[in-house]
């Protein structure tokens, strides 16, 4: 058991990621054939949403989250599932991993559900358009330099260096419980990234290529040992795009 454990582990989170991949395409090439997809049960209307269609963006927000974020909790996953294959008498090495992952998207969820409602919220006042891109410079070019600003903060280097360790993360919790490991887990990486994330709405939540960068994006600034100015690099580029962007509408306006 504990020998097919780090692959069991494998597995589970690049299908999850391939499926999420697999929606997010569809979903895309929907948002750009409205003449097909217009009845597809997936798919939200453009405007004046009810209950369904709240249900049908989080469920979006949801998949898009695990796609992106999961990837980059495989070192902490893998690593628990170490300690539990060691632990004697152990019968389940991979039980309490999946328990994490499943608290870990508990917390993303959360954030989902915010940025349904965020969505919601704008698209009722025309700063978000029907194909779920700001359809404002303004504010575009705050969330970029929000964002820029928030790669150089303290909270943001804090919570990165929990995500960044995974054994000083495991070895600094108290707890048997692996969905309240992925619950703490989650929030690091949620303190780390919201802002990031929230960067969906500058060039359109269903933009593959821009999905695939801020994902690349999250697990280099985690993975990468030696990348530690790598947030400063990606917050000075926000930061320029963003005083650019807003520089472009006051000439505009």
């Amino acid at each position: 058991m504990s020998s097919a454990s780090p692959r069991l582990v494998w597995s589970a989170v690049c299908a999850v990621t391939a499926v999420a991949w697999v929606y997010l395409v569809a979903m895309a090439w929907g948002m750009e054939n409205m003449q097909v997809s217009a009845d597809w049960r997936l798919m939200p209307r453009m405007a004046e949403w009810g209950v369904t269609d709240l249900a049908l963006v989080f469920i979006m927000w949801v998949i898009m989250m695990a796609g992106m974020m999961l990837p980059s909790t495989l070192p902490v996953m893998l690593m628990l599932q170490r300690i539990d294959a060691a632990r004697p008498g152990n019968t389940c090495a991979w039980c309490r991993t999946a328990w994490f992952a499943l608290g870990y998207v508990t917390v993303w969820a959360a954030f989902s559900l915010a940025a349904t409602l965020s969505q919601w919220a704008l698209l009722e006042i025309r700063l978000v358009s029907p194909m779920m891109e700001s359809s404002s410079t303004y504010l575009s070019a705050t969330l970029l330099l929000i964002a820029g600003a928030y790669q150089f903060s303290p909270l943001k280097h804090a919570c990165l260096q929990h995500c960044r360790s995974p054994l000083g993360f495991l070895l600094t919790r108290n707890s048997d419980s692996g969905y309240r490991l992925g619950l703490q887990h989650g929030a690091y990486c949620a303190g780390c990234c919201w802002l990031l994330m929230a960067l969906l709405f500058v060039l359109g939540v269903m933009n593959l290529l821009w999905i695939a960068v801020l994902a690349l994006l999250v697990v280099a600034e985690k993975l990468l040992p030696r990348a530690r100015w790598l947030p400063q690099l990606s917050g000075a580029v926000l930061i320029v795009w963003g005083a650019a962007m807003l520089y472009s509408g006051f000439v505009a306006s």
